[in-house]
């Protein structure tokens, strides 16, 4: 394995293309695409956006789903020292254009089937008219190879809670996907699947690992449960990630479907009750590993094996850091490191953490210690083995009468309760403790408010319990599969007067 100094993310590219230039590398939008043909497609994205002026440095940006396109421009920009910047197709037009604006993309790429929107620089769109301008140029590698700490991709945080904040993350960060490889049981002969999106860590930061590994990848551009089990099947998947809700889904397809070829599933980037867990093993019986991460760590930094999903008193854990990368619990307020086994803020420190966000210093110091550590803003606690028990976000704490009301604990148990398919707890205005508990319910058949309080009755301590329900048809969640509960508890507190976050 190549050292940290060594690793280039671009070396994927040129390696696979000049050894194995037959092995399928994507296949996607009707077609596959072999490691050679995309070593050769993105030198002649290279040498595009070398006419276009771009240069070392600069950004260009990709809009739209899961494609071979992506890492077309992906590898071509790095080919030249540019920055890749994926933007969530989803988005208004009028915050896509900001995005745009923020990275100072020089040319854009976006899906035929995104909707229309101003760029600030050059707008190509995927069909004819980008297979056309690769056409126009030969497939000369530029040659650039750069530095561990050169950009290769900015990603764009959810922006749940404001404007999306840009996540540069450089050669030295993506290098830990090399070392993640073997964890999640990836080599050149794994197919593996790419449903997550590519504008978030989990989709280009999960490609980018298997790419390194010589897998051939899967891309998913919708993600549909009935579709998703076919693809299981026809292709015989050996790898993937997707989030719990994909899970849920696969779970309730009427007829059972074959997963026998997979080696292992991940699953991550919202909570998972036990009960899913149970019914996963029983419907899909793969073998599972839960990861834990986030943008601003280049994905994955903790992770829960396969072997410990088989001990109970572990399915609620996170699982134990990668061996290079540092964990602590801290006082949020004094960063004071915590004993274990009390709640605190979990922080971080490894090559993984990006360097700051882009253009943004304050809010770089406040993601940042001055020794390296980044704050999550996630709340939790140790186990006697080293397992990180996440608790909740720390302002999605809900405090109630002078007590800490962790949502996730109490959804946790509601999830049990056989007429609730979904669930998210929420803090709302209460006049005499401050924040009452309310949960947020998607029904299954019949269940009345009184049945789903009862239940919390029965299974938790008094503060603990929710003082209303109501129900939906289903949960927002952003395309991370995170449940929007900024959205849930607005029109709660819009009378109030305080910022929700």
């Amino acid at each position: 394995m190549a050292g940290e100094s060594e690793f280039r993310v671009v070396s994927a590219v040129r390696r696979h293309g000049r050894e194995r230039r037959e092995a399928p590398a994507l296949t996607g939008d009707g077609r596959t695409v072999s490691y050679g043909e995309l070593d050769a497609r993105s030198s002649r994205v290279a040498q595009a956006l070398l006419a276009a002026g771009v240069r070392a440095g600069d950004r260009v940006a990709y809009v739209g789903k899961n494609a071979p396109e992506y890492f077309d421009l992906l590898f071509g920009a790095a080919k030249l020292g540019a920055v890749t910047v994926p933007v969530n197709w989803r988005l208004t037009g009028r915050e896509i254009t900001a995005i745009l604006t923020d990275a100072g993309a020089a040319v854009t790429v976006a899906d035929r089937e995104a909707d229309a929107f101003p760029a600030p620089g050059r707008l190509l769109r995927t069909g004819p008219e980008f297979e056309e301008w690769l056409a126009a140029h030969e497939a000369v590698d530029p040659g650039f190879t750069g530095g561990p700490d050169d950009i290769v991709a900015q990603l764009y945080t959810s922006g749940t809670t404001g404007l999306p904040k840009g996540v540069p993350l450089s050669n030295r960060n993506f290098s830990t996907g090399e070392r993640r490889g073997p964890h999640w049981l990836l080599d050149e002969h794994s197919v593996n699947l790419v449903a997550s999106p590519v504008f978030h860590v989990g989709g280009t930061g999960w490609a980018l690992t298997g790419l390194h590994a010589g897998c051939h990848h899967v891309l998913v551009r919708d993600v549909r449960a009935a579709e998703l089990a076919g693809l299981f099947e026809r292709h015989r998947i050996t790898n993937g990630f997707v989030v719990p809700a994909v899970l849920q889904a696969l779970c309730d397809l009427p007829e059972r479907h074959d997963y026998s070829a997979v080696r292992a599933l991940g699953y991550g980037a919202a909570p998972i009750t036990t009960g899913l867990l149970r019914r996963v093993k029983e419907v899909l019986g793969t073998p599972l590993y839960q990861v834990y991460g986030m943008t601003e760590t280049t994905g994955t930094m903790v992770q829960l094996d396969p072997a410990d999903h088989e001990r109970p008193e572990l399915l609620r854990s996170a699982g134990r850091p990668f061996p290079w990368v540092e964990l602590r619990i801290a006082d949020p307020d004094t960063g004071r490191e915590l004993p274990r086994g009390e709640t605190g803020e979990v922080q971080v420190r490894s090559d993984q953490n990006t360097r700051g966000y882009w253009n943004r210093p304050e809010e770089t110091a406040r993601l940042l210690t001055s020794d390296g550590w980044l704050r999550t803003g996630d709340a939790g606690h140790l186990g006697p083995e080293g397992h990180l028990f996440l608790t909740d976000r720390i302002k999605d704490m809900i405090v109630t009468g002078g007590e800490n009301v962790y949502p996730v604990e109490v959804e946790e148990v509601l999830a049990r309760h056989p007429g609730v398919a979904d669930v998210a707890v929420i803090g709302v205005p209460d006049r005499r403790w401050g924040e009452s508990v309310l949960a947020v319910v998607v029904p299954r058949g019949e269940v009345a408010e009184e049945d789903v309080l009862a239940y919390g009755r029965d299974h938790l301590a008094g503060f603990k319990r929710p003082r209303a329900v109501v129900f939906r048809t289903e949960l927002p969640r952003n395309p991370g599969g995170k449940v929007l509960k900024r959205d849930l508890r607005a029109p709660y507190w819009a009378a109030e007067g305080r910022a929700i976050g």
